[in-house]
């Protein structure tokens, strides 16, 4: 194992200690310790930045499933590190910051630090794995981990609600996305990414390109929070702050752009790509921004605006995959969409990082969140103050902060559209800078209302649970770090254009080398006109905000997403609750019933349609006197065990059924067949005889049973349809059996004579160790079910 795995691995192997550190060392915040490990993960990745500045890759495989292709390929290019560096420094500060928002009296803090790494773990796998099978393994971790995150403080039913909310639309996508893999695989014969980007020229044509395509991008627009997907975002900010700072700015809602940055070699050359991408980024852009304005509370504000804010990174990777679609050198003239998004996707995490731990410390100081209750706080929470407003105003694109530059390139790249003479562009592409300035006009409202609604205004010291003050030191480091971040980058973009900006964009763009330049001022443009023109529209309508609010009374709350989202969820469960209830009946006799039917109309219909009947007795070997005693005496064994009145007997009538059976296999001269169910026979009997004492005893009751025609029809139509099975199976020889290989390698292959054991132990020995497992889970249900009976009886004689 290389180094590079061992560091995926050791989120989850340091969440193994977690427990016995927070059992054992009660004085000291388990925060502390578990700090340890994403500053070393960080300062590790930091050395990684000299390899991808040179435009190379570190990759190390480890072989995993090597029969189906499936190899733990980590890879560290450009892009890979981008992310890493970002999950393993915010997660350091995340962790910091929670060791003072959390208290330790308080809180359950180890399942909340094992769920923190456990999703650490499973987001470097994502980014850094390059077999899709790997990374798929890993993405459905990430929404594993963020659900247990989300919900971890169970007791809430908001909680609850936004952690299964999470759960289902990412899972569903997820699965999608899994989907879109097989299909690649199908066409390309891999599932490593860097050896399907190399096929793209070959498999662009092909019939499951675009259903491929389609089924990653449902699982990235997901991921993501894209419309209309980005309901669950918004209920997931019930979870703690620091998970919201950690998840939902900077890591878990950027895997969907991620996997878009990451398959767009192979896909951005198809006009539908960049439709797609880039129209749900400008929708989620707009619809997010003017929905974040209306929000009372400071994380329902920014839950919205990271929806809108991933929506507008969205659209400039799609915008930026209109390159490929040139041969020239000015291709780079369309690439400024994808250095604009790549330098965004740090600029956000960055300034949202900073602003989502500023509301929790105003949750954590003043006891509130609604910004109706908040005002005047500036005086009380200076500190604080400073970090907000560097936030919101890189959020709302203001100089000098690193949000303005990203915006300024972001509404350059909007700009170039309208030149753009490919892909139907001159069509409808106008409307790409005209919703980028709308959008952008409600973002500068929202980041007002943020920071000067907050801090500003009237104290309204009844309204809050706490009376304001300063967060402490250690809960101010990390928000401040970020907004040094903010300010730095701002000043001097150009440390981060060819480190760490440029090697990403060649992750993205293959084919394309470029050197990235930033700087402030470009002169008198069009995107500095519509610059202009946002501050001083959206200056405006944050004064008159409420004269206008009334426009949102337009969307009724019954016609919106969420509630067609309960209601499907809702209906759903109605609609399950009302055919289980008539379905389980409680019956055995009426799953039965259901069982045989399905089973008969099925198979039967199958065989008719298919026209698969066939019966050939030119290979059928002869039938002796023996055997047919031998199955008459198994029937009547069988058959009489209907009528016995004794367990006993019929215990012993069914281990001679079993020992009769092993009588054919002699016969047939099989004696590993007719050892094995021997051995079977033998075990069954003995462990039916050892449970026969605990059983309770058959009461004598006389019952007379009357004739059921249908019944009859079906047990005769299941005799009738697996005899005609059996027929056709033996009738129709499509490819030579398997027994033959078993023969020729049971012994060379496994070193053992019993051909029968060989199988189930070394050929089959998956199937036969899950067996064994569902067995297990059967046996410790029934033994749970005996125990609580016994405890239920106990507690009968007590009364």
């Amino acid at each position: 194992m290389s180094l590079l795995h061992f560091v995926i691995i050791s989120p989850f192997l340091f969440a193994i200690f977690v427990p016995f550190v927070f059992k054992h060392f009660r004085r000291m915040h388990t925060g502390w310790f578990v700090l340890l490990l994403p500053v070393l993960l960080f300062i590790y990745f930091l050395s990684f930045i000299s390899i991808t500045s040179a435009e190379e890759t570190v990759t190390k495989t480890i072989s995993w499933i090597p029969s189906l292709g499936i190899d733990f390929t980590v890879k560290v290019d450009g892009l890979a590190l981008l992310f890493a560096l970002l999950i393993t420094g915010i997660g350091s500060l995340v962790v910091l910051y929670s060791v003072y928002y959390l208290q330790k009296d308080k809180e359950q803090l180890n399942n909340f630090y094992v769920y923190l790494l456990l999703f650490m773990g499973a987001m470097l796998g994502v980014v850094l794995s390059d077999n899709l099978i790997v990374l798929y393994t890993f993405w459905e971790f990430t929404s594993f981990s963020s659900f247990l995150l989300i919900g971890y403080w169970y007791k809430r039913e908001k909680s609850r609600y936004g952690a299964q909310k999470s759960m289902l639309i990412t899972v569903f996508g997820g699965l999608s996305m899994l989907g879109g893999i097989i299909l690649l695989y199908l066409m390309t014969g891999t599932f490593s990414m860097a050896e399907i980007i190399q096929q793209t020229n070959g498999i662009i044509t092909h019939h499951l390109f675009i259903p491929a395509m389609l089924c990653i991008l449902l699982g990235a627009l997901t991921k993501s929070a894209q419309f209309p997907f980005h309901i669950w975002l918004p209920d997931a900010m019930e979870a703690p702050t620091p998970v919201s700072a950690y998840l939902h700015s900077a890591t878990m809602v950027k895997a969907g752009i991620y996997l878009v940055a990451r398959m767009s070699p192979v896909f951005a050359e198809t006009a539908l790509w960049v439709w797609l991408v880039a129209g749900f980024g400008i929708i989620t852009l707009l619809w997010g921004s003017f929905s974040a304005v209306k929000q009372t509370d400071l994380k329902g504000i920014l839950a919205f605006s990271t929806i809108s804010q991933l929506g507008m990174i969205m659209t400039l990777l799609g915008i930026g995959g209109a390159a490929l679609h040139f041969d020239s050198v000015k291709d780079s003239y369309y690439t400024v969409a994808t250095v604009a998004a790549v330098f965004h996707l740090i600029n956000h995490a960055t300034f949202k990082g900073a602003l989502f731990m500023v509301v929790g410390i105003i949750d954590h100081e003043t006891g509130t969140r609604d910004i109706r209750r908040l005002g005047g706080l500036m005086p009380f929470m200076p500190i604080t103050f400073t970090v907000a407003i560097i936030g919101t105003f890189s959020m709302a694109g203001l100089p000098p902060f690193n949000g303005f530059l990203s915006k300024e390139m972001f509404f350059t790249a909007m700009v170039r559209v309208l030149s753009m003479d490919i892909l139907n562009m001159e069509t409808i592409g106008i409307l790409f800078p005209v919703l980028a300035w709308i959008a952008s006009i409600f973002t500068f409202v929202y980041s007002m209302i943020i920071g000067f609604k907050t801090f500003t205004g009237k104290l309204q010291p009844e309204k809050l649970k706490k009376k304001p003050h300063e967060a402490p030191i250690g809960m101010l480091i990390p928000p401040i770090v970020l907004a040094s971040l903010v300010l730095a980058i701002g000043f001097f973009p150009n440390v981060l254009a060819n480190t760490i900006i440029a090697p990403a964009v060649a992750a993205i763009m293959p084919d394309f080398t470029m050197d990235v330049h930033i700087s402030f001022w470009h002169g008198f443009n069009p995107e500095l006109f519509m610059t202009f023109g946002v501050i001083a529209i959206g200056f405006l309508l944050y004064k008159t905000y409420p004269k206008w609010r009334v426009v949102y009374k337009i969307f009724p709350e019954k016609l919106s997403l969420n509630s067609l989202y309960d209601g499907a969820l809702t209906n759903t469960e109605r609609a399950s609750r009302r055919i289980t209830n008539t379905i389980l009946t409680g019956s055995s006799r009426t799953y039965l019933l259901y069982l045989f039917v399905f089973f008969i109309i099925m198979l039967g219909s199958t065989l008719f349609i298919k026209d698969a009947y066939t019966f050939d007795i030119s290979n059928i070997s002869s039938i002796h006197i023996a055997e047919v005693i031998l199955a008459v005496g198994i029937c009547i064994v069988a058959i009489s065990i209907l009528f016995v009145k004794s367990r006993l007997t019929s215990i012993i009538l069914l281990g001679a059924v079993g020992y009769s059976v092993s009588l054919f296999f002699v016969l047939y001269r099989a004696p590993d067949l007719a050892l094995t169910q021997l051995v079977i026979e033998t075990i069954s009997v003995a462990l039916f005889l050892l449970c026969f004492y605990h059983l309770p005893k058959l009461k004598k009751r006389e019952e007379r049973i009357s004739f059921k025609f249908t019944n009859a029809l079906i047990s005769v139509g299941v005799g009738a349809i697996v005899i005609l099975i059996g027929l056709s199976a033996h009738s129709n020889k499509l490819f030579e059996s398997i027994s033959h290989y078993y023969i020729e390698n049971t012994y060379k292959e496994a070193a053992g004579k019993n051909m029968v054991n060989v199988i189930l132990v070394d050929f089959r020995g998956l199937d036969t160790m899950f067996e064994i497992t569902v067995l297990a889970i059967a046996a410790i249900g029934i033994f749970g079910l005996i125990k609580l009976r016994q405890q239920g009886g106990k507690k009968t004689e007590n009364k």
